[in-house]
């Protein structure tokens, strides 16, 4: 089947978040894509409208089904049914999770420059985050196991908030570093919580390795936290997993999400999430596939223009970090004055952390002229900025 990702979408007055802007704007923040979901999710979820009654939901043995049989075709790894459990959405688990298996002053450790929603779920509920930023040199990004181990050291340090694949920078972790920081992790008794969102949107590159996947001891000290929203742009629906291989650790987390009432289905989640992993591989494949030429495209048009503009090299996910430390260390002024003179609106690199203050993050995840269009407004903002 052909996919027209071309196609122009309209979401203005759809009470979107990302789309909720003054006529004009570009809005090329948010982690929400701009296509249409798989035609086999939309046939489903018309299916289930079609009843005319939205009432209370359970989780069927399919639900589970279709997770497993997913990551085993796609990632080489077989969950264990027992250890999965519903959840409206990966931040609400993280949430809870923070919740349950840490106390009020202890320290949950994140590597830095990572997704902000990360310090609410830590900071909201009076926990303290610690940083171990990650190494920046030459374009790429490395784990300090140093300051890893340090950080991780602290008795105070109780859990750890992985991202695999890395959000914003697009980093896809080798199974030697995932194995490494088990290894640290087991050893200081930390408990380690793996965002395993952006898993399918690896686009080139070395594979994702599922972090409980990598050894016995990753399986039996982590959390999982997948959901098919990211990959399908079903964020609005609601729906994602949890799996933890242990028992003991699992009940744990069960008793969390359900004491916080997250753990119940809405109306069109289950249905969407099966047909999304039973039927939509050849979809995401294409959408993949067009997410890299968005890409290249993307970084192609600053290399001839503004160069001074410097998108990290990464391997997933349809957001682009871009090191603008020759323009300004301080993006805050720069995202700001670029949407008031272009309407372009991107994410200021503060938002991740102190180690993105020199950083901007542009979602690709739109139709290829909305991609050429919001780079040359962010080129024509920075020659303004430039000139000002």
């Amino acid at each position: 089947m052909i996919y027209d990702f071309d196609k122009l979408t309209d979401r203005t007055g759809s009470n979107s978040m990302k789309w909720d802007v003054p006529v004009g704007d570009l809005p090329m923040w948010v982690a929400d894509m701009d296509f249409e979901t798989a035609p086999e999710v939309i046939d489903a979820i018309h299916k289930k409208v079609s009843l005319g009654i939205f009432g209370y939901t359970d989780v069927p043995d399919e639900w589970s089904d279709a997770y497993i049989s997913w990551w085993e075709r796609r990632h080489g790894y077989k969950m264990d049914s027992d250890g999965l459990m519903f959840c409206t959405g990966v931040v609400p688990a993280i949430s809870s999770i923070v919740r349950k298996l840490t106390t009020p002053a202890e320290k949950v450790l994140i590597q830095t420059p990572v997704y902000n929603i990360f310090y609410n779920s830590i900071l909201n509920n009076g926990r303290v985050v610690l940083e171990s930023p990650l190494s920046y040199k030459d374009g790429a990004y490395r784990i300090d196991y140093v300051d890893l181990e340090e950080k991780l050291s602290d008795p105070q340090t109780t859990l750890m908030v992985l991202c695999n694949p890395h959000n914003p920078i697009g980093k896809v972790w080798s199974k030697e570093s995932l194995a490494r920081i088990g290894d640290l992790c087991h050893k200081y008794n930390v408990v380690v919580v793996s965002d395993e969102i952006h898993c399918d949107l690896v686009l080139e590159g070395d594979a994702y390795t599922p972090f409980a996947s990598v050894s016995k001891t990753c399986a039996s000290n982590s959390i999982t936290c997948i959901a098919p929203s990211k990959a399908f742009n079903l964020a609005g629906l609601q729906s994602a997993a949890i799996y933890v291989p242990d028992e003991r650790l699992r009940h744990k987390v069960n008793r969390r999400i359900n004491t916080d009432e997250v753990a119940e289905p809405n109306a069109f989640a289950i249905e969407a999430s099966i047909a999304a992993w039973q039927q939509g591989g050849q979809w995401l494949d294409a959408l993949k596939a067009y997410i890299l030429e968005n890409r290249k495209v993307a970084e192609a048009q600053l290399a001839k223009k503004m160069p001074g503009l410097k998108p990290v090299n990464a391997t997933a996910t349809y957001l682009m970090w871009i090191d603008c430390s020759e323009i300004t260390v301080d993006t805050d002024k720069l995202c700001a004055f670029i949407r008031e003179k272009t309407g372009l609106y991107v994410s200021k690199g503060s938002s991740y952390g102190n180690q993105g203050r020199a950083f901007v993050r542009m979602n690709l995840g739109t139709q290829r002229d909305r991609v050429l269009e919001g780079v040359n407004r962010l080129i024509d903002g920075v020659i303004a900025y430039n000139n000002r």
